[in-house]
């Protein structure tokens, strides 16, 4: 089994007189922090330069989003089984945010559908080769009292990237105007600070892991917990209602936001997760993380309920601080509670769980693609009623 903490490095005091943090999670945040402040400055964009300068198509965004996602887990389980199979985290952390940098090249070479599909795609998988070790790497480092707040205070530094990045964005829009230069520019600013993340994580150094050396992929699934297996139904059927957050943008811009309005309520929208997720890791710590996961099927339920009836800016605006809330619970606090019921092969057990919700999501967006087209209610109204449903699954499995 993974040691719960490195003897060898003391952990520090974070908040409160109990509350502690293990030096790598703070650093690992900041890793994450320039790789998000890169990233979504440019997706803080993307959905509506896709379909309104390049010219593509709301259905062409749900596949390419849906594929994205698709690409996101489809390592995942790979890089989990490798990691634990080899016992090391960093080297594969490293290539999954390495991968996903180069694959921003792209974006500095052109600026067509096709160009735009691939780098969408291909830096996506980068994304799901990284997540699996680096956060394994965070659960053996952190406390398994404060497991919660430990990924609630990553994910915030995570995500304070993603507000900085579209502010960003904003400020580039606002001084240069919405024009194809600008955008281009807004690629190159945004290439650098991955550039910076990826040479930071190269400085920490790696704790200690236990290898699984002679276990094969069909045997390191059978050896995963009964209580981890029974997980994968409830998260699986919510993924189906899990579409792009692309279509809410589209939404707002169909509402009467314009494109640079629209990069400031994606920014509200990270504000809110930032805020949010050290909150309910604490709370999940204290109250369970089984409630957490609940209360988060039925607030994105919720709000895709909202969506349906929304006609004014103003709704808009506060069901996108809704959907920061939610977010906090879905990216931090999941992998909290695979960490609790699957001991000895977390990133074994984060990649299968990121690669079958990751399968779901191109069928969920392509879905909300077509539907959109018929009518955009149509596609809230359905993510509403599977997030019932992930519910009540997961009320019958616990």
């Amino acid at each position: 089994m993974i040691p719960p903490n490195d003897a060898r490095s003391p952990p520090i005091a974070a908040a409160g007189k109990q509350t502690k943090l293990h030096p790598d999670i703070l650093k690992l945040g900041l890793v994450s922090f320039l790789t998000d402040l890169s990233s979504e400055m440019i997706f803080s964009v993307f959905a509506v330069f896709f379909t309104t300068i390049a010219g593509a198509s709301a259905a062409l965004l749900g596949l390419i989003e849906g594929l994205a996602d698709f690409s996101a887990s489809a390592l995942n389980y790979l890089a989990g089984w490798l990691s634990d199979r080899s016992g090391k985290r960093k080297s594969f952390t490293i290539a999954g945010y390495g991968f996903s940098t180069l694959a921003k090249i792209l974006l500095l070479v052109s600026n067509s559908i096709i160009g735009l599909s691939l780098f969408r795609v291909i830096e996506r998988l980068g994304k799901g080769f990284r997540g699996p070790p680096r956060d394994a790497w965070l659960s053996s480092v952190a406390d398994e009292k404060t497991r919660g707040y430990s990924f609630g205070v990553h994910k915030a530094l995570d995500k304070s990237g993603a507000v900085l990045g579209p502010l960003a964005a904003y400020g580039l829009l606002r001084w240069l105007g919405e024009s194809a230069g600008t955008y281009r520019t807004l690629f190159w600013v945004a290439f650098v600070p991955a550039v910076l993340g990826v040479a930071m994580l190269a400085l920490i150094k790696e704790p200690p892991g236990v290898r699984h050396e002679r276990e094969s992929l069909g045997q390191n699934w059978q050896l995963l917990s009964p209580g981890f297996k029974r997980f994968l139904i409830p998260a699986g059927i919510f993924s189906l209602a899990y579409f792009s957050l692309g279509f809410l943008l589209l939404k707002a811009h169909a509402t009467g936001f314009s494109v640079t309005d629209i990069v400031l309520l994606y920014a509200l929208f990270n504000a809110l997760c930032v805020m949010a997720a050290p909150l309910v890791g604490k709370l999940g710590d204290r109250v369970g993380r089984r409630r957490i996961i609940v209360m988060g099927y039925a607030l994105y339920g919720l709000i895709n309920l909202g969506l349906m009836f929304a006609s004014s800016q103003w709704e808009l605006i506060a069901l996108f601080a809704c959907y920061g809330v939610f977010y906090a619970i879905d990216e931090s606090q999941n992998r909290a509670f695979i960490a609790d019921i699957e001991p000895e092969r977390r990133a074994t057990a984060v990649g299968v769980y990121n690669f079958v919700t990751g399968v779901l999501y191109l069928p969920a967006s392509l879905a909300a693609g077509a539907l959109w087209a018929l009518a955009p209610n149509l596609a809230f109204g359905l993510a509403a009623l599977l997030s019932g449903l992930a519910i009540a699954a997961f009320v019958t499995l616990r």
